[in-house]
């Protein structure tokens, strides 16, 4: 099956600011996390059921070397990815985005 993903856009509001923050931490770490989200985006596209349901609905994938996950949703052929999220804030904050 092929899904489509697409971002919410305070995900992807999310994604350039930190992307940012961690640029302006140091060179090119900015460069290396979104090189990460955008491998994780290709696996999760590639098979999204792979990681657990959680309560709620979504699924999060960890991303290695920072302290952030990515939240998603999956239906019949979309992927929404509800939230770029530190790991250590807020759990949840994003309830709201989710259709």
């Amino acid at each position: 099956m092929s899904y489509f993903l697409e971002f919410h856009p305070e995900a992807f509001a999310e994604l350039e600011c930190v992307t940012g923050d961690y640029e302006a931490r140091q060179p090119n770490l900015g460069v290396r996390f979104r090189r990460i989200v955008e491998a994780t985006c290709g696996a999760i596209v590639e098979n999204p059921l792979l990681w657990r349901e959680r309560p709620g609905g979504y699924r999060r994938v960890n991303l290695p070397g920072f302290p952030y996950h990515i939240a998603f949703l999956v239906d019949e052929d979309r992927i929404l990815i509800v939230a770029v999220s530190h790991s250590g804030r807020k759990p949840d904050y994003w309830a709201s985005r989710r259709p």
